[in-house]
């Protein structure tokens, strides 16, 4: 690697290299392609955080310079005045409860996800660091404030790197205000709730996380400055998994909401008795995925988010019996980070969809009125020229039912698209992520410029279609995943509109895997790949992955530590078949990624090239899983479109 990051690099003329970044392979990014595709990398968003603890104010995030920052909003369509300003990009951001002098938000440095907590403070407008347990290495996440204040929870793998504890802090002291809780075992804890009435101990609910399809909830009495742990939902029938996700406590303490998929394919919003442990089922009638949820503080009401078919429905139910007593008029999209107005009267949220960016908007209630707070920029592009999708529905090898979401290019009458248009297969990653009508930004422009069609496959393992979809790819299955891709390539061949000798798939994290495994099995079917942060080796991957995660992941992939697992994994990895691959190939990577490490792109990489095959590679030595800072995503976006041009677009 350094080596690599050493090595003398080619002048790229009209469009210089970002100062951390390293390329290899990638010819110089002539400066007419960057005056044509400008308008699309100026395109931003918005994200919902919160509601302001004492007045009608949206606390959001979005980016104005190279970062996303914490901006408030005092008033539907008003300004976003910036909060914070830091060089590194913001994650999450929560009022304290009462009156609002403070909020904490998370950071990391350089993509590490090492997040560290802080509290941005309202009388003098500085943000003080509150954790920094390990000298930057500990990851701290799920800050969760008590009922009235004062405290938050959260979870840090500060004592070994692993494993996820349990602390709080009282964030007007900064690093002086952390105590440890509870030594917890593995590294799927997160803080989800805590209840607490004058001057009780409070009761912390945690979510212990297994895998995408296995998880559960425990109580943590506090006692002084520790805790008794015990396990609120009962333990799976043999043979079976069930999975939990969220959770808020009742008024009184006595009950939790949360969304189980126990006895169903989906998940379903639920009630939990804290003593009897007994059940009710609020979403018994609905037969989709309960994917978000919040609850009035009176306990009156309930909103809820179901993934149906990849858009989001919210309903606003009765949170006794389930009953639905409003179902707002909502465009086409995806719902996220739902939260009330202290008195119940408005929900908060973030929506997209495929001709509106990321933005914040809320439902007045019981009203029903929609109201749009923000309005991010699209670059000056015309947000109706943005292809809307088709679902695409047809049957693998094996006869599973499988979809994907298709974007055809807009042909306007400056633009228009003649004969039939090359095809980008862009792979989701998770494995357990899902594609869905989402706002595809700087994307648009491979359809509205450069005439290329776009289809974003839900293979086998996608979320979203039931828990017994999500486990069809888990250890010993995985090729069948990569086959679903060869149904995608079949169906290009009978689409009237889709030239099926030119299609090349890019992808990032999993869909990275998904890219160079496509390469090897169906190389003499694509025109070349793009691989973003993605896994070359099994093995390796999962030797070199963070503490932490190593777990996790092998729930999925399987145990390389298995000699039978471990023969699967090179049988079917990219890198010992990299002789396989006869297309060109670009791999982008961060060098501090905790999840998929650089040696991963690096190995494949080399591999590549030695083999004599064409192979671009960019790295980026301050970003982590995935490009954030914008002078970094901006300049990888003109290798890609560059590498398109190239492969795709030339007979």
């Amino acid at each position: 690697m350094a080596a690599l990051i050493g090595a003398c690099l080619q002048s790229l003329g009209a469009e210089p290299l970002p100062s951390n970044l390293v390329a290899e392979g990638i010819p110089e990014i002539p400066s007419a392609l960057k005056e044509n595709a400008f308008r699309y990398l100026e395109m931003r968003g918005a994200a919902f955080q919160g509601w302001h603890p004492q007045r009608r104010e949206a606390l959001i995030l979005t980016r104005f310079g190279a970062t996303a920052q914490v901006h408030a909003v005092a008033m539907p369509g008003g300004a976003r005045k910036q909060l914070t300003f830091f060089s590194e990009p913001l994650l999450g951001a929560t009022w304290e409860p009462g009156q609002g002098d403070r909020f904490v938000f998370s950071r990391d440095v350089g993509g590490s996800e090492n997040y560290q907590l802080y509290s941005w403070e309202a009388s003098s407008g500085k943000s003080l660091l509150l954790t920094d347990l390990a000298e930057g290495k500990s990851r701290n996440i799920s800050a969760v404030w008590q009922p009235k204040g004062g405290q938050i929870y959260f979870c840090s793998n500060a004592r070994n790197g692993k494993d996820m504890d349990l602390y709080f802090t009282i964030p007007g002291k900064g690093t002086d205000g952390i105590t440890l809780v509870q030594n917890l075992s593995g590294g799927g804890w997160h803080t989800t709730d805590v209840f607490a009435t004058g001057d009780a101990n409070p009761l912390v609910l945690l979510t212990n996380s297994i895998s995408a399809n296995e998880s559960s909830l425990h109580l943590l009495a506090m006692e002084g400055k520790g805790g008794r742990l015990t396990e609120l939902t009962p333990p799976a029938p043999a043979g079976k998994k069930i999975s939990y996700a969220g959770g808020q406590f009742s008024a009184d303490g006595q009950r939790v909401l949360t969304t189980s998929d126990g006895g169903s394919e989906f998940r379903q919003l639920r009630w939990i008795e804290v003593k009897t442990k007994a059940e009710t089922n609020l979403t018994k009638e609905i037969p989709w995925d309960v994917e978000d949820f919040a609850l009035t503080r009176d306990n009156k009401t309930v909103a809820v988010v179901t993934n149906e078919d990849g858009s989001s429905v919210l309903r606003f139910l009765d949170a006794a019996t389930g009953a639905e007593q409003l179902r707002p008029k909502l465009p086409l999209g995806v719902i996220s980070n739902l939260s009330w107005r202290r008195d119940g009267s408005e929900l908060g949220f973030t929506f997209t969809s495929a001709r509106s960016a990321s933005d914040v908007w809320s439902v007045k209630f019981p009203s029903g009125e929609v109201v749009r707070w923000t309005e991010s920029e699209t670059g000056g592009v015309d947000p109706s020229q943005f292809s809307e999708p088709e679902i695409v529905r047809l049957q693998s090898f094996d006869g599973l039912p499988i979809s994907g979401l298709l974007y055809r290019p807009v042909s306007t009458p400056i633009k228009e698209f003649k004969g039939k248009r090359p095809l980008i297969i862009n792979i989701h990653g998770g494995p357990e992520g899902q594609s869905r009508p989402i706002f595809q930004a700087r994307n648009n422009y491979y359809m509205n410029e450069l005439g290329c069609a776009m289809i974003y496959p839900n293979v086998r393992g996608s979320a979203g279609y039931g828990k017994t979809f999500l486990d069809l790819d888990n250890g010993f299955k995985r090729e069948d995943s990569v086959k679903d891709i060869a149904a995608f390539l079949d169906w290009a061949k009978t689409d009237a509109n889709i030239d099926a000798s030119r299609i090349v798939v890019m992808g990032g994290s999993y869909g990275g895997f998904m890219v160079l495994a496509s390469l090897v099995n169906y190389s003499d079917r694509l025109r070349g790949g793009i691989d973003i942060v993605g896994i070359s080796n099994f093995s390796s991957f999962l030797k070199n992955t963070a503490d932490y995660r190593r777990d996790l992941r092998r729930v999925e992939y399987g145990d390389e530590q298995d000699p039978a697992m471990a023969m699967f994994m090179d049988k079917i990895s990219p890198l010992p078949n990299v002789a396989k691959i006869q297309t060109p190939l670009f791999v982008v990577q961060g060098l501090n990624d905790p999840r998929v490490p650089a040696s991963e792109a690096e190995q494949i990489y080399q591999a590549v090239k030695a083999t004599g095959k064409t192979a671009w590679y960019l790295l980026a030595k301050d970003e982590g899983h995935g490009f954030r800072k914008k002078p970094n995503a901006d300049y990888q976006f003109y290798a890609q479109i560059l590498f398109l041009q190239e492969t795709l677009l030339k007979e």
